[in-house]
């Protein structure tokens, strides 16, 4: 992997919420002899915060 560029945006549509999430990689490999596998694979996890109760 060379490079990775994540960027989020919140959107807000009425009632609904959305979250976009746009991922940029590159990734090379190079080799004299054999075979060489370049992964894009990404794991993306979200997590729910919750919000501090009032009192």
């Amino acid at each position: 992997m060379l490079r990775s560029n994540v960027k989020t945006y919140k959107y807000r549509v009425g009632k609904n919420k959305y979250l976009v999430i746009k991922i940029e990689q590159l990734a090379s490999a190079k080799a004299f002899d054999g075979n060489v596998l370049a992964s894009n694979a990404l794991n993306v996890k979200i997590f729910k915060t919750e919000k501090p109760r009032r009192r």
